[in-house]
């Protein structure tokens, strides 16, 4: 008989909602949320509700920031009011009145300008963590950087790591050096330099694979997509590089890239790619449509055989599965071989998947979550021919990289899978029983924005963390 846990969760402006949580044979997670908040009373009730998920419980993610449309009142009430659909700021001017508009602008500005009051350190608070089975200390890798976001490894030791801006740094001896030859990246939104792959066989092709937001000018301005570029890395210098993956069609949105990698034990690529931003057309569309989905291809961007989709002409495609919002995380399960991905939801409903081949995930058909302005995206949370999530979450946490942890190196937590979390600052440990998740423990609490999470060769996990420290770090056991 299935057990409910009833909890109430409070917002940081103190407004509650309930959760129904449910452990069955379809996983563990979130069932129903009983009380969505549609309008708030007061700005920062609207703030919390409406704007926290993207720009920070405390406004951190405003520090720092480029204001490309203006920072005045009258900048922000247009914003609020019509949003900037490209660059994935909604409007909500059918959501809030023309006076909450400007009171939710005022009380924007006026937090911003009290940032700094929130002291956010350069550095985690402390750098050992307890958990209920482990304690942990973090050994820092790397520090300095722009927005890391992916992490790879190298056999000599070497340890790759991404900076969204448009860098590569190889890491050794935690001193950094940067790669020459990237790709050109269009350094926009959530688009730049994304996830690095390291080719299993490196050692004698010395092959390393780059996702990245690729532009393309038009007539009617620039256009942008997911792309991968394999090359090969010589010293500091990569060359021979081609691209072997183009996602169709561009897009002229700045957000929705996907773009995580990562080889299965046959030696396929698996790649994500995120809707950009088009849910009424592309997560289902099936022709001529690679845009949230998730595609295998083989190392020299050829298309394996056996895809389960074929084109007109018969001939297979490099599409896997399809019906995915914004995948940023992927990872083989070590112990079963299946692909595992993470993948935002919108405003609740983040989920974990197991992918199998031809199966519709169910964007935007199926979904626990609702718009960013309140309005319903869809009232069904499961359908016929929809595969569910194995655990989703309400509110969202904003999940990052994914990774198995196998090895004694903790042998506590072996066999569990690790997602990071972007919103809410820290690593989330989930239990596993077979393919079942069946307990989650929050890890590393208030490390900052978590984006890339990895076990390298050496047993040991590895975290790129945005803010505020900027930096990647090793996980260390302490006896």
């Amino acid at each position: 008989m299935s057990k409910y846990l009833v909890m109430s969760v409070v917002a940081c402006s103190a407004l509650t909602l309930s959760f129904a949580f449910k452990s069955n044979n379809n996983g563990y997670g979130p069932v129903k949320a009983t009380n969505y908040v549609t309008s708030a009373a007061t700005p920062a009730e609207n703030y919390a509700n409406y704007c926290s998920g993207c720009h920070g419980e405390k406004m951190d993610a405003f520090t720092d920031r480029q204001w490309k449309h203006g920072n005045n009142l009258n900048d922000l009430i247009k914003a609020i009011k019509n949003g900037y659909a490209n660059e994935g700021m909604p409007a909500f001017g059918q959501t809030f009145t023309d006076t909450e508009i400007k009171e939710l602008s005022e009380y924007i500005l006026k937090g911003i300008k009290n940032v700094e009051a929130y002291n956010f350190d350069a550095e985690p608070v402390t750098s050992t963590f307890t958990s209920e089975k482990l304690t942990v200390k973090l050994d820092t890798i790397a520090t300095g950087l722009d927005v890391p976001w992916g992490i790879g490894f190298l056999p000599d030791g070497r340890i790759l790591v991404t900076e969204r801006a448009g860098r590569l740094y190889a890491i050794k001896n935690k001193k950094k050096q940067e790669i020459s030859g990237v790709p050109e990246v269009l350094n926009q939104g959530q688009g730049g330099l994304l996830d690095v792959l390291v080719h299993p066989d490196f050692a004698n092709n010395s092959f390393i694979y780059f996702s990245y937001s690729k532009p393309k000018k038009t007539s009617e301005g620039t256009l942008a997509t997911t792309a991968v570029m394999r090359a090969k890395l010589v010293g500091n210098k990569l060359t021979d590089s081609k691209i072997i993956f183009e996602a169709l069609p561009y897009a002229p949105t700045r957000h929705h890239y996907g773009s995580r990698m990562v080889f299965d034990k046959d030696g396929y690529i698996f790649l994500s790619v995120g809707e950009r931003g088009n849910e009424k057309q592309n997560p289902q569309s099936l022709e001529n449509n690679q845009l949230g989905k998730i595609h295998r291809i083989k190392d020299d961007g050829s298309i394996p055989a056996d895809n389960p989709f074929k084109d007109k002409a018969g001939k297979p495609t490099t599409l896997y599965c399809y019906g995915n919002r914004n995948p940023q995380g992927l990872a083989i399960n070590p112990f079963t071989g299946a692909l595992w991905e993470n993948e935002h939801g919108p405003r609740g409903g983040d989920e974990i998947n197991i992918i199998q081949p031809g199966k519709n995930y169910g964007w935007p058909l199926t979904s626990y979550g609702i718009n960013y302005d309140g309005k319903t995206i869809t009232d069904k949370t499961t359908a016929p021919g929809i595969t569910n999530p194995e655990l989703y979450w309400i509110p969202s946490i904003a999940p990052s990289g994914m990774a198995f942890i196998i090895g004694d190196v903790y042998k506590p937590w072996k066999g569990a899978v690790l997602v990071g979390s972007m919103r809410f600052k820290y690593l989330n440990l989930c239990y596993l029983d077979g393919n079942k998740i069946v307990k989650e423990e929050k890890l590393l609490k208030n490390i900052g924005r978590l984006r890339d999470v990895r076990v390298g060769p050496d047993g040991f996990i590895y975290v790129a963390v945005e803010k505020p420290a900027a930096a990647v770090y090793r996980l260390v056991p302490v006896e």
